[in-house]
């Protein structure tokens, strides 16, 4: 697959040697507006906005979320966007002064999406008809209902104002970030794009059923159907993963940045309430709850309480994977060790080999909350971000009540 990528990015050099007569001049990306899509399957175009600054900086837009991005180089008629946190990058050339054209890259799980721009265009899909239905609420939602192996519920938390539909689907694991869309007549269109995600949702809508499917890049699609039920609640996210039968404690010993083992047996640990954080640099709703701990940690000055992560990444060698968590820490202000728990692979069966004790890894993240003692006294799966509102705010109140609880026993 390194072949494919080298032969695209060669590729693209040849065509634009063709033009050299139209990109002898150093091209800009105009400031303003632009209009990016993704080709994922079915011939489908993932639609994004964008925004160019006169700094020459770029700002991504789904819903309430902005992207800051600056890590833009242009050379010549090459210009290359790095997003930030995530290791996912576009490699592209200008076509002409408002259009580029490329691909979007995640080298570690040798993937390649074409992506393309237009300058000027401000609507994420074109508004085409009246809406026929509205899906503010609450729905029920099954994700490949007739495979047993991959189906899993959601909860999709919508809300539209005429045609324009934002919102979200919580699943046990965590939520899908912000969604952006249309209603045209009674077909849903929604999408999301944040340098790691590449999500694009399509459904036939009636008063009460969506049915659709859900391509995540190229390389992933499934069909899902949902039901309108306002009072649906997914399980609890603190029953789903477990300490093994004999087991009350956990034990691990990872490299930090530094290259230097650190334990639960550190003498910075001791008689602490730990918060342990499964996680992943190449993961969105990881970097949502880093966020949030970072906010946690710098409001929380009390010498009781301690946060250490441990990051399972699929970044193919040791140098790449500690690259990518010192990018993270530097990008996200992150003081707390952040520890290379595997690198190579993101499998969660690999990864609950490293932590025999759990029941299983179900999700990125998870978090561990260790009282004083040593014991385990919590295992939340799964993370609900920003995107779900209400429950993002149950959620942090909960956090920290529980926290402040463990801190006074």
């Amino acid at each position: 697959m390194k072949r494919i990528i080298t032969l695209i990015l060669f590729s693209l050099v040849i065509v634009s040697s063709c033009k050299k007569d139209q990109t002898s001049k150093i091209m800009h990306l105009k400031s303003g507006p632009w209009r990016a899509t993704l080709e994922v399957q079915d011939n489908k175009k993932l639609p994004f906005l964008m925004e160019v600054m006169e700094d020459h900086t770029l700002k991504i837009f789904n819903a309430e979320e902005t992207i800051n991005v600056d890590e833009v180089v242009v050379s010549g008629d090459s210009i290359t966007i790095k997003f930030p946190v995530f290791e996912g990058y576009v490699a592209a050339k200008f076509v002409d002064s408002v259009t580029i054209s490329g691909s979007f890259i995640k080298e570690s799980l040798d993937r390649v999406v074409p992506f393309e721009a237009k300058y000027g265009e401000q609507d994420r899909f074109d508004i085409e008809s009246k809406e026929e239905y509205n899906i503010t609420g609450n729905w029920e939602a099954v994700f490949s209902e007739d495979n047993k192996e991959d189906r899993y519920i959601a909860k999709g938390i919508f809300k539209q104002n005429g045609n324009i539909v934002t919102g979200t689907f919580r699943t046990t694991t965590g939520d899908y970030r912000y969604l952006e869309g249309v209603m045209n007549n009674n077909e849903l269109q929604l999408s999301t794009f944040d340098g790691a995600h590449a999500f694009l949702f399509t459904a036939q809508v009636t008063d009460s059923t969506l049915n659709g499917s859900f391509y995540s890049g190229n390389h992933w699609k499934e069909p899902f159907v949902a039901k309108r039920n306002e009072h649906f609640k997914l399980p609890s996210e603190d029953s789903l993963t477990f300490l093994r039968e004999g087991y009350d404690s956990l034990t691990f010993s990872f490299p930090d940045t530094n290259g230097k083992e650190v334990s639960l047996q550190d003498e910075q640990f001791k008689n602490k309430v730990v918060v342990v954080q499964i996680m992943g640099t190449w993961c969105p709703n990881c970097m949502d709850e880093t966020k949030y701990y970072v906010d946690f940690y710098n409001r929380n000055t009390s010498e009781d309480v301690k946060l250490v992560a441990l990051a399972f990444e699929y970044a193919k060698t040791e140098e790449k994977a500690f690259k990518s968590i010192k990018r993270l820490k530097e990008k996200l202000n992150v003081e707390y060790p952040i520890l290379l728990a595997q690198y190579g692979t993101s499998d969660k069966q690999k990864a609950q080999e490293k932590l025999p004790m759990l029941n299983h890894v179900l999700s990125y993240p998870t978090t561990i909350f260790i009282d004083k003692k040593g014991k385990v006294r919590k295992i939340h799966t799964g993370f609900n971000g920003p995107a779900t509102g209400q429950k993002y705010v149950d959620f942090k109140k909960e956090f920290e009540e529980f926290v402040d609880q463990l801190s006074k026993e």
